[in-house]
């Protein structure tokens, strides 16, 4: 019990210090959570990372593993044709790139080469009068200076194998995940939450089920909006005739899934090569094509298709890939926004009153992962 002097001491504390000091106390506990658990993430992070993706890319092919089952397909085969079909496209059109991007590459270094001698002639003869030989020892400068950083240079070719070798482990860890992702999902969300109490079980698995409907539509509204992006920037680009257009439209697609910054990004190397190449007109030119793709974009396929699927504030997008890109570069930036999506709904639905009624309210594609116990098979899950 504690004694009238303790109780006189604390009323001489004013009220509102007692509940910032109450707050402040619980908000240090949560940080303290939150950077713990941003540290085993960190940690690992070869591990965490390959798992997301292949939660977000089952979230794209589960529809169409779905509708080969529906149709009598065995699970198994329907997952392994529709692997080996995404596999085939993208193998194709990674191809295609490529060999695109050989057979223009050494037209782009001629044309690379031409600009470059004319900025020399220009620096020469134009208003700067630079002198041959000052421009020369610039060059040897250069020069120079990747001789003596060449230890540095062989050491980063070593970490860059390291490198490598960790990328080829998590696409295998997210290959093998993402089979089993579609081929069992269900049952496994289902298992997972046996730990919660059972008073709370249907609750959890209705908040799993909402967040991932928000991150199937976020997935599918997402490579919509980037093939937009890519068709528009990659036909500006042929009618231009500026060189590798094909290649460049293909990384404004896959930068395109940074929403908001990413093709933007991405479409900055068009604007530099186009002005390499073509000079300042086409540049301009070409970053016009950009930011006219860009307000497509933003007034009408992000309202229109992305809003729908992901009721998220610009702001908080923006805040969200800023925060990734700070926690963990360009994959952080990817992760964020589905992230925060996948969360925003699974919140509302883990907090409301009446959680079937909140899962209503989200997406259609939520259904994907609701089933009845009845309807689950444990033969194509992991374990029930």
């Amino acid at each position: 019990m504690p004694s009238k002097a303790d109780a006189d001491y604390g009323d001489s504390v004013e009220p509102l210090v007692r509940k910032t000091a109450a707050w402040a106390w619980r908000l240090l506990v949560i940080l303290v959570a939150l950077v713990a658990l941003l540290w085993v993430i960190a940690r690992l992070e070869i591990i965490v990372v390959p798992l997301l993706l292949a939660l977000m890319l089952s979230a794209l092919l589960i529809h169409p593993v779905d509708w080969l089952d529906r149709r009598g397909a065995p699970r198994g085969g329907a997952v392994a044709l529709v692997l080996l079909a995404g596999f085939a496209i993208l193998g194709g059109i990674m191809t295609f790139v490529i060999s695109q991007f050989v057979i223009g590459l050494p037209d782009l270094v001629n044309q690379v080469t031409r600009s470059i001698d004319k900025t020399r002639n220009w620096l020469i003869e134009g208003p700067l009068h630079l002198s041959r030989q000052q421009i020369e020892n610039a060059g040897n400068a250069a020069i120079q200076a990747l001789q003596n950083n060449q230890a540095k240079l062989t050491s980063g070719a070593l970490s860059t194998a390291a490198t490598v070798t960790e990328i080829l482990t998590a696409a295998l860890l997210m290959f093998f995940t993402l089979i089993f992702f579609l081929y069992g999902g269900r049952n496994i969300w289902q298992y997972v939450t046996k730990i919660f109490p059972t008073d709370v079980r249907d609750r959890v698995r209705a908040a799993g089920n909402a967040g991932y409907g928000s991150l199937v539509g976020y997935v599918r509204a997402t490579f919509l909006v980037a093939l937009v992006d890519a068709v528009g920037v990659g036909t500006g680009l042929v009618i231009m005739s500026v060189p590798l257009a094909l290649p460049l439209a293909s990384l404004v697609f896959l930068g395109a899934f940074i929403p908001l910054v990413g093709a933007v990004i991405s479409g900055f190397l068009a604007v530099v090569v186009a002005l390499l190449t073509k000079g300042v007109v086409y540049a301009l030119m070409t970053l016009g094509v950009l930011i006219g793709v860009n307000q497509l974009e933003a007034h009408i396929l992000q309202p229109l298709v992305m809003g729908r699927a992901v009721s998220i504030h610009p702001l908080a997008v923006v805040v969200a890939i800023s925060t990734g890109g700070v926690l963990a570069g360009v994959v952080g930036a990817l992760l964020a926004v589905p992230t925060v999506a996948f969360f925003n709904n699974a919140f509302q639905v883990l907090l409301a009153k009446d959680p079937s009624a909140a899962a209503e309210k989200t997406d259609d594609d939520a259904v994907i992962m609701q089933a009845e116990p009845d309807e689950l098979e444990p033969e194509r899950g992991t374990a029930d």
